[in-house]
């Protein structure tokens, strides 16, 4: 296993990657599983740390989030009552919105597909929440969670409640 990282960590110093990696903590259980299972096909040395350098480095890009989209959110969901972190073609997240409609409230919505920044930014909600799906809604910097969790505390009064809305205000 160890000869394994090593082979990994030196190839991805011949690849071009010059990113100091840590490789602990991207020894993903099923990555290592695949490329043990890869290796004991009788696949090519070469091919078997290709293929590690490549899961390893794509599940590093994925994972991490930059500290400036982190912040993004956790300031946007602090500055305000109600977030949607949205796309604006998604069934999903059009429920949520729809929700929020049916209250009488104005949720400041985060259209990530709209955004430059958006897959960061879904990848910082990913690494906060541990979802990666939109929509993501926060109410008084809450996480309710997605268009299912936003419906279910709907009808179960429970959204009301977070807001400060009345029934006899609907």
């Amino acid at each position: 296993m160890t000869s394994l990282l090593k082979t990994i960590k030196m190839n991805t110093m011949v690849i071009g990657r010059t990113r100091n990696i840590n490789m602990s903590s991207l020894a993903i259980p099923k990555t290592i599983k695949m490329i043990k299972m890869m290796s004991r096909r009788t696949a090519s040395p070469l091919v078997v740390s290709m293929l590690a350098v490549f899961l390893v480095t794509s599940s590093y890009s994925t994972v991490r989030a930059s500290s400036a989209e982190s912040a993004f959110v956790k300031k946007t969901v602090s500055s305000n009552k109600i977030v949607i972190f949205s796309k604006s073609y998604c069934p999903y997240c059009k429920r949520a919105k729809a929700v929020f409609k049916e209250l009488n409230q104005s949720p400041h919505i985060i259209e990530l597909d709209e955004r430059d920044d958006g897959y960061s930014v879904q990848d910082a909600l990913s690494e906060i929440v541990g979802r990666r799906t939109v929509p993501q809604v926060f109410v008084n910097g809450k996480h309710i969670g997605g268009s299912d969790d936003t419906v279910e505390a709907y009808e179960s009064g429970e959204l009301a409640k977070l807001l400060g809305v009345a029934k006899e205000d609907l």
